[in-house]
């Protein structure tokens, strides 16, 4: 027997699916998260789940987990103090930054430059210097750093970071420190530059090893706590932490390397949501995850996922790779206030999972979206399949409250609420498509998150992004795409030449070397040799740009993958930025990224049969749609059989998310239990 779980922890939800790779059939919980101890939501939602499909700890196999640990850690500024470690005379790597001001014009004035995470008085320069090409130009001063470093933990400091000038090009001064640190205190965790972030530039690789310790200690008394709860439950799986990229990473290189998970809740949605968009044929689509605090647009273009070589976090850069995905502060719990300017403004403060909103019965006393769409009908008594309760009432007075000073009713303000959220969603999804140049209209809507497909509609007329596909399982499509994905390391080598003087032979030496470490860690993680498979990219650039594009090349075959990545670049920078330039092209970095395979969850293909879905029709209930009251029939989404259609206006409710099909619409089960929504004018693709 072969059984695989997702865990995706929100905040608001944690959702859990579970797969049975032998019977080829699905389970699925969602619990409210406990962000005080996510492990305490985790194992009470991982009972429930055994429980419901009668089985027990020792048949999980693996267990494949999404953590905001380490996000959190960052944006609530509780995590480790740093002791950062540098090349003598370059302590201020992280004041001075890149000196650069955000726009618009005003951005000098309203830049909220983001606070070191290692302070000044804690960083401490030694001398050594290494140059770019790997040179020793001065020894690392050994006993000099001896004292510095005595001196920092004297001050305080429980995590250190090494970070010297060009170690990406030869890191023995910061392995040696470490040797030296390590021998005089063996619980000190120590992150180094040149693991983390073998890459040119010293702020960027600074700055994501001083977050790599900042978190470290917090991410690693959380993945120890959690991993002996599941051993005293019994549970002998494997555990796997999901990376920023929706790759996968085993528990002791997540809590050596924490900052690769920063990102890995929203990787899990949008690999699912690339992967189920394919299956019903449209490998191009939108990403909409719209759970109960924030919601994440992605971009998916020929069946794969938008991916970025840096990000931000809160006001952080940070260089590490991820699925690229853009967030507001839009969800189901975003809380509606009215401040001087006395219009009405949704987010981004959130009720959370305590107190939640109003109609969960928590005491929320603030109105939120959830609490809107409650009045407005598009939700049902309850949620999680009858396990939550929705109090109607209080949901009518804090709504009502806030529109009366406003002279609006109840509706009015409900639905003045909605329309706002989706405004602001709205935002997010044009600056995915119409910034970077691409019509909309040209991609499906791919919703999920608890609250995505009660939204995804509306959404998609404002956008024009037709069809709308509703997975089979929205509501826990981060823990499915977890279940999709491969077991992921890389490494890189920086090698700034021109592309017209390289050599291949020198080109072949480094991929090599790549391999060889790759491989290694391949076989650490207990990959057989038939599931390895190694990619290879290259970073390039014009000659002195400031920043560089990747793309994939051919290493075994490189006469033919050379000649072509100039004409290949010039393309890319055309299709991203509008122009390219008649100027020598630069390789900047060399990369090789592992992959561990794993089994495919493909969804059982369905036969299809009648458009009537009249069986699945539960109850009906008035429901405001532009101010006017509309009797809507609810449908049980797991009666509903591929083929069936049903118009507009409908509510689908199932235990992990509902959807809602406005007026004028129709929506159809495609043969893999897709929800596609498309308007009755449109032509059914």
């Amino acid at each position: 027997m072969s059984i695989r779980l997702g865990i995706d922890v929100g905040g608001t939800f944690t959702d859990f699916l579970l797969f049975d790779e032998e019977k080829k059939t699905f389970h699925l919980h969602k619990t409210l998260s406990t962000p005080e101890d996510q492990s305490v939501g985790i194992l009470d939602g991982m009972r429930s789940l055994l429980a419901q499909a009668s089985l027990s700890p020792a048949d999980i196999q693996s267990i494949l987990h999404g953590t905001t640990v380490a996000t959190n850690i960052v944006l609530e500024e509780k995590g480790a103090r740093v002791g950062l470690l540098v090349t003598e005379n370059f302590e201020q790597v992280l004041h001075l930054a890149r000196s650069q001001t955000p726009g618009p014009l005003a951005g000098w004035i309203t830049m909220d430059k983001p606070q070191p995470l290692a302070d000044l008085e804690l960083t401490r320069g030694i001398p050594e210097r290494i140059n770019a090409h790997g040179e020793i130009l001065q020894p690392l001063d050994e006993s000099r750093a001896r004292e510095l470093t005595d001196e920092l933990v004297r001050k305080g400091a429980d995590s250190i970071t090494i970070s010297f000038l060009h170690s990406y090009a030869n890191p023995v001064h910061e392995q040696r420190l470490r040797d030296i640190i390590a021998s005089a205190y063996p619980d000190l965790p120590i992150s180094l530059s040149s693991e983390i972030l073998p890459e040119f530039r010293e702020y960027e690789r600074t700055l994501v090893a001083v977050m790599n310790a900042y978190v470290r200690p917090g991410m690693h008394r959380y993945l120890d706590n959690f991993r002996h709860k599941l051993d005293n439950e019994q549970f002998n799986s494997r555990l796997h932490i999901v990376r920023s990229d929706s790759g996968l990473m085993s528990v002791e290189r997540a809590m050596e390397s924490p900052v690769y998970t920063l990102l890995s809740g929203p990787a899990g949605g949008v690999a699912g949501a690339a992967h189920l968009s394919g299956l019903a044929g449209y490998p191009n689509a939108l990403g909409f995850d719209m759970g109960g605090t924030s919601t994440d647009v992605s971009l998916i273009q020929d069946g794969e996922p938008t991916s970025s070589r840096q990000t931000s976090l809160g006001s952080y850069p940070v260089k590490i790779p991820s699925v690229e995905v853009h967030s507001v502060g839009a969800g189901g719990g975003s809380i509606a206030h009215v401040p001087m300017t006395g219009a009405i403004r949704v987010g981004p403060e959130s009720a959370g999972a305590a107190p939640g909103p109003a109609c969960y019965g928590k005491g929320g006393t603030a109105a939120t979206v959830t609490d809107a769409n409650v009045v407005l009908g598009r939700l049902p008594e309850s949620l999680l399949g009858g396990r939550m309760p929705l109090d109607t009432k209080a949901a009518e007075d804090v709504v009502g409250a806030l529109g009366r000073p406003l002279n609006l009713d109840l509706y009015e303000t409900a639905q003045g609420i909605i329309d706002i959220v989706n405004e602001n969603m709205f935002g997010a999804l044009r600056l995915t498509t119409v910034q970077r140049g691409l019509d909309p209209r040209n991609f499906s809507l791919v919703p999920f998150g608890g609250a995505g497909p009660l939204h995804a509609n509306a959404l998609a007329m404002l956008g024009q992004c037709y069809p709308v596909i509703v997975p089979a399982t929205p509501g826990v499509l981060s823990a499915l795409g977890f279940l999709h994905s491969n077991i992921r390391h890389e490494a890189t080598q920086t090698l700034i030449q021109n592309l017209d003087d390289v050599v291949p032979n020198r080109i072949e030496q480094i991929t090599s070397q790549l391999d060889n470490r790759i491989g290694q860690w391949l076989d650490e993680e207990g990959i057989a040799p038939t599931d390895q498979v190694i990619k290879y990219e290259i970073d390039l650039r014009y000659l002195r740009q400031g920043y560089e594009l990747s793309l994939m090349f051919h290493a075994h075959d490189l006469g033919n993958s050379l000649q072509s990545l100039r004409s290949r670049f010039d393309a890319r920078h055309l299709e991203l930025y509008g122009f390219q330039v008649e100027s020598p092209v630069e390789i900047v970095n060399l990369r090789a990224i592992g992959i561990g395979q794993v089994a495919n969850i493909e969804p059982p293909k369905m036969a299809l049969e009648s458009p009537d879905s009249s069986a699945a029709i539960i109850n009906e209930r008035s429901v405001y749609f532009d101010k006017k009251s509309y009797p809507t029939a609810i449908y049980e989404r797991n009666v509903l059989k591929a083929g069936n259609q049903i118009a507009g206006p409908a509510l689908i409710s199932q235990t992990d998310s509902t959807t809602l099909i406005h007026p004028d619409h129709l929506a159809t089960i495609d043969e893999y239990l897709n929800l596609v929504i498309n308007p009755i004018t449109q032509t059914i693709q």
